[in-house]
């Protein structure tokens, strides 16, 4: 039972990390109707611009965020402008999926050839000192971690409900003809989501390698993890992201911890074949959100 209860504390802990990725990418993916494969990638760029920062200006982790996350914000708004708004309405998803598989391509042939394919890993006092709960160590990075996620899937949430670019957000998400009609710029829109769900990488990737070592080449598994999340919660649902993550690190956890990790992906997976055999559109998701 002591090992159940570790288990799930550690994928609380560590699922709001990945809920608050997912969360940018089904955030773009419901306002662009598009999936982005970048966005591991993404994750491991913000990972490496807090490891320069680390290294080479003697900026820490948390305060280097006031630079990386709008250095992340304007290269969404670069790749949303220069390369999706210029696919057409015919094979949408497809060539988005394309487009973004090179971005990917690009971003890490250049991070592999500025830092080769050796293992990296962010350091400070707070991601190798822990605390000490009733016997058992859980990581400081962990709770800052789990609490800075928190706070920035409570400011995107705020975004999207409390503000009028939430209401075009969401106007945008539901039906993009009508909401053009009635005068949103669907245009802005689509770069300003967008932005927005690549800035959210600055925040995972410093979280991300705090938490563990990365290379180049850590994006793909990451996006496939970030993909089975927004798949498992609900395409175009930032709740069923923040359910999806919570649902996949517990498990992975729970399963790692009480019996072994080799079994920890295995199960989860089969989990998201049961859900998506009962619900298909996964455990938040909409029908009218998966059809547009």
């Amino acid at each position: 039972m002591n090992l159940l209860v570790i288990g799930v504390i550690d994928g609380i802990l560590t699922g709001a990390v990945y809920a608050l990725m997912a969360a940018g990418l089904t955030l773009i993916f419901g306002v662009l109707d598009m999936i982005n494969i970048a966005q591991g990638i993404f994750v491991i760029l913000g990972s490496y611009l807090s490891l320069i920062l680390e290294q080479h200006a003697g900026i820490g982790l948390f305060p280097g965020l006031i630079i990386t996350i709008p250095v992340m914000f304007a290269l969404g708004i670069f790749v949303e402008w220069a390369f999706i708004r210029r696919i057409g309405a015919e094979n949408r998803v497809t060539m988005s999926i394309l487009i973004t598989y090179a971005v990917m391509i690009v971003v890490e042939g250049v991070l592999l050839l500025t830092y080769g394919s050796n293992y990296q890993s962010l350091s400070a006092s707070y991601v190798t000192n822990s605390f000490d709960v009733a016997g058992h160590y859980i990581p400081e990075i962990y709770v800052y971690g789990f609490i800075l996620s928190v706070a920035a899937v409570v400011v995107l949430y705020a975004i999207l409900y409390r503000t009028r670019l939430g209401t075009s957000l969401r106007a945008s998400m539901d039906n993009a003809m009508a909401a053009s009609l009635v005068g949103v710029n669907v245009k802005r829109v689509s770069t300003l989501a967008f932005g927005i769900g690549v800035a959210v990488t600055a925040i995972g990737g410093m979280l991300f390698g705090a938490i563990q070592p990365f290379t180049p080449n850590t994006g793909y598994d990451l996006i496939s993890r970030l993909l089975s999340i927004v798949v498992l919660g609900g395409l175009g649902s930032v709740g069923g992201a923040l359910g999806g993550a919570m649902v996949m690190l517990i498990i992975e956890d729970v399963v790692s911890t009480v019996w072994s990790p080799t079994w920890a992906p295995l199960l989860y997976f089969a989990v998201l074949i049961v859900v998506l055999l009962i619900k298909p559109t996964g455990i938040f998701g909409r029908q009218a959100v998966r059809s547009q």
